[in-house]
């Protein structure tokens, strides 16, 4: 099987319409249509009555807030930078100052201490959650992609065995490894608010590279698994992947990654 796309990240979310006007107000999305119920066989892969859907496009990437019937557990209260389930999206900024300081007037929680942090390679990033739970980074490149300009840069998601998860994204699912760095020092503890930090940073490209999943593996210090996240979940965050070949008849199959990532394959030419 190869992952030809990353077609968008989809996030559960409990109020629609309050999450719709954060991301529109505070972090520049705009709609890319009305609120819709998912397709029924979409809704039954993901063990739902009814799902209800709404994509926000920035740049030329798209992410989608889904609000399921009925609704599953919030995020947990309990959460780090290196817990297993945490899975964010980066956000592109061409001014992370202004971005910063647009993000202030609304409501959400910080992660990185004290405000954007300088890390290697001229990049300046910085983490927070929205106001459910969901963990966003704003980041801002020395020499920004003409792809995701404006856009979403990537998902990254925190792994257990970093040989592991490169093995099943490359091998099961046909990602190549694009690049591959530790990351660590005053800069990096600030960004993740832990202390000495040292991780694998892996960027996993389908064969359209943006946008592309990162793999953050922990060395120290080390994460916490988490309970099992069903779709109905707010921490349930889902890649949705345009694959070339699937079994599944229905046209789309909802699979894990070793540590309980959630991927929405669908098969080329079948759109939900």
């Amino acid at each position: 099987m190869k992952t030809l796309a990353l077609l968008r990240v989809s996030l559960t979310v409990r109020d629609l319409a309050a999450m719709q006007n954060f991301y529109c107000a505070a972090l520049g999305f705009t709609p890319a249509g009305s609120v819709r119920m998912a397709d029924p066989v979409l809704a039954h892969v993901l063990g739902a009555a009814r799902i209800w859907l709404v994509a926000l496009r920035r740049g030329r990437q798209v992410l989608e807030l889904a609000a399921f019937d009925p609704p599953g557990d919030d995020y947990p209260q309990e959460r780090r930078s290196n817990d297993l389930l945490f899975q964010h999206v980066a956000l592109v900024c061409d001014d992370i100052a202004a971005a910063y300081e647009r993000l202030g007037r609304f409501a959400h929680t910080p992660i990185s201490r004290h405000g954007p942090q300088g890390l290697p390679g001229g990049i300046v990033a910085y983490k927070f959650r929205d106001p459910e739970g969901h963990p966003l980074e704003l980041i801002q490149f020395r020499k920004p992609n003409p792809d995701s300009a404006g856009g979403i840069d990537h998902s990254a998601i925190s792994v257990a065995d970093t040989e592991k998860s490169i093995a099943f994204y490359t091998r099961m699912l046909g990602f190549s490894v694009g690049s591959r760095q530790v990351n660590s020092g005053p800069g990096q503890d600030a960004m993740d608010d832990l202390d000495s930090v040292c991780a694998d940073v892996v960027g996993l490209s389908p064969l359209e590279a943006t946008p592309h999943v990162e793999l953050l593996g922990y060395r120290a210090p080390k994460g916490r698994a988490g309970a099992a996240r069903r779709p109905a979940d707010v921490a349930a965050t889902r890649l949705v992947l345009r694959v070339d070949t699937l079994a599944d008849s229905a046209g789309a199959a909802l699979i894990h990654d070793p540590d309980g990532h959630a991927l929405l394959l669908c098969q080329e030419g079948v759109l939900f």
